[in-house]
């Protein structure tokens, strides 16, 4: 495959749009510096753009797996686009367009070529064994000889019963002598069922024994066959770690194994990031933005053509190295640009679309507004933010400097003294021009963050709208919430007993129509400086 067959005719859409929604970032090496490569609103739309391709050729929807895209700049200065599929696209690793796999792969495929197939013959005879016809015929015969034993035991039961009645009349009826003779006859039948029982269960161990002994071989062979099939991958995906050799841009190339020497999970180098960033590294490319997302069948924590992160496990130990060579990334300091308003008590930002409000749980969610500031102000250490606005959501966030501004601030909030404007355009005609929506929202925590009405559980959610503008198909709406509940506006504005019409771009209430982002943005924000007393209305752009 040449190198530029591989450079992807997408860069008709490429243009000049590098604001980040996610940060790909780790430590370089050598002298600690924090690198960074985006994810951009630009290599969404491109990732996008390859998403439709994709849905044209059922090819990519038999299996679920990661794609991704890298926005490159060649060393002629043009952008150029690199697209990638994480480890092998219905058993292939090398396809026409596509970026091929870290080398390495070649270095043990004979190995691999052994090992995958004595895996595969260790997984047919598994099958055989947990299919073994002793397994059922054991199973069915045993239920056969309990039913029995309990129909005796039953039986049986009833015979005693008769028997101490028996003895209690002739206790009362019989001489020494006849009484004797009697309850000898007794004792006599009470033995017989004891040996009747015994020999049924002679039997059944006679039968079912031979299954038992043919199931624990059985058994042992698959824990064994099970152990095998652990230390064969193991040992292929050593063999393999050591052969797969990464390549950063200040041009050194180091294996998997070094990289990581403490032990590789399974599929360590062949992900998207790090097959896309080696390739750019190993062709004189330089990336400027890279975009991953799950196409196919959706897996248990993967949804169909949404983005994620480098993944924290096989990914994210590798960035630093891989993103070495490239230039500190000035995003964090260039973020004060963002700041409308600060004082020695707090700080409000113009929050862009995309990014979080405070970090997540895991790595991939900790890039966010709060992150960002510490970074810039790292003498700040109590910053912390006041309230929250969704990650999709643009426009005004507060946060407080100090404990007591925290404090006096969320009072503010809590008892709803602040006045919030948002601004949204929604995906579709309003048949109305202003209004109130109170709809009780509730929280399914099954599903979350996922918000419904629901007026038995729900809490109280009050929102003010008025029309600003028609605008085509579309309708531009200016929302007063005066509650804070999680996606009020989302919902208030997708629900039919709300709005009925959806908010553009809002795809996780329903949206369909074609958008790059969430149209809702936090357009104003007025409250009380818990110091001064001075009334503080700030106000942004709507950015769409």
């Amino acid at each position: 495959m040449s190198f530029m067959e591989v450079l992807d005719g997408l860069s008709d859409l490429i243009g000049d749009d590098l604001s980040a929604n996610y940060w790909y970032e780790g430590y370089c090496l050598q002298s600690g510096d924090l690198l960074r490569l985006p994810r951009t609103t630009l290599a969404e739309t491109i990732a996008r753009s390859l998403m439709q391709e994709l849905a044209h050729d059922e090819l990519y929807s038999r299996e679920g797996k990661m794609y991704g895209i890298l926005l490159v700049e060649t060393p002629t200065a043009e952008k150029r686009v690199l697209k990638a599929f994480s480890g092998l696209l219905n058993g292939r690793s090398m396809v026409d367009g596509w970026v091929p796999p870290i080398p390495g792969r070649e270095q043990v495929a004979l190995d691999e070529a052994r090992t995958l197939a004595e895996l595969d013959a260790i997984k047919q005879e598994l099958i055989i064994l947990n299919q073994l016809p002793e397994r059922q015929l054991y199973e069915t015969a045993g239920q056969i000889y309990e039913q029995q034993l309990q129909e005796m035991s039953d039986c049986h039961y009833q015979h005693k019963y008769q028997r101490q009645q028996e003895r209690q009349l002739l206790y009362e009826a019989l001489s020494q002598t006849a009484l004797t003779t009697a309850l000898a006859q007794l004792d006599q039948e009470s033995r017989q069922d004891g040996i009747e029982r015994r020999r049924l269960k002679q039997e059944r161990d006679k039968v079912l024994r031979p299954l038992e002994e043919a199931i624990a071989t059985a058994n042992a062979r698959i824990q064994h066959l099970k152990q095998k099939r652990k230390s064969l991958s193991r040992q292929l995906q050593a063999q393999m770690h050591a052969a797969y050799s990464l390549m950063n841009f200040l041009g050194q190339s180091v294996s998997l194994q070094q990289l990581m020497p403490s032990g590789l999970p399974t599929g360590t180098g062949d992900c998207c990031a790090p097959k896309l960033l080696h390739y750019a590294a190993t062709h004189g490319l330089k990336p400027l933005a890279m975009a991953e997302f799950w196409w196919g069948s959706s897996s248990q924590d993967k949804i169909q053509d949404e983005f994620y992160g480098a993944c924290a496990e096989r990914c994210q130990p590798l960035m630093g190295f891989l993103l070495s060579g490239l230039k500190s990334h000035a995003s964090i300091l260039d973020f004060g640009s963002h700041v409308i308003y600060e004082d020695e008590w707090l700080i409000a930002v113009n929050k862009p679309a995309g990014l979080l409000s405070v970090p997540g749980r895991y790595f991939d969610t900790q890039d966010s507004v709060l992150s960002r500031l510490r970074h810039l102000l790292p003498d700040e250490k109590l910053l912390a933010s006041v309230h929250r606005l969704d990650q999709d959501t643009s426009g005004i966030l507060l946060l407080a400097k100090d404990r007591q501004t925290y404090r006096l601030l969320s009072q503010q909030f809590q008892q709803r003294q602040v006045y919030k404007v948002y601004e949204a355009v929604l995906a579709g005609v309003v048949n109305t021009d202003a209004g109130v929506i109170n709809l009780p929202l509730w929280g399914d925590p099954q599903n979350r963050p996922y918000q419904q009405v629901d007026w038995q559980l729900g809490k109280p959610s009050v929102t003010q709208y008025r029309e600003i503008a028609t605008e085509g198909d579309c309708t531009r709406i200016e929302f007063i919430p005066l509650t804070g509940r999680t996606h009020q506006l989302r919902v208030h504005a997708a629900d039919v007993r709300g709005l009925g019409v959806v908010i553009l771009g809002d795809r996780f209430y329903g949206c369909t129509a074609g958008a790059s982002r969430l149209h809702l943005h936090a357009r104003e924000l007025r409250f009380q400086h818990p110091h001064s007393g001075a009334t503080i209305h700030l106000q942004v752009k709507t950015p769409f």
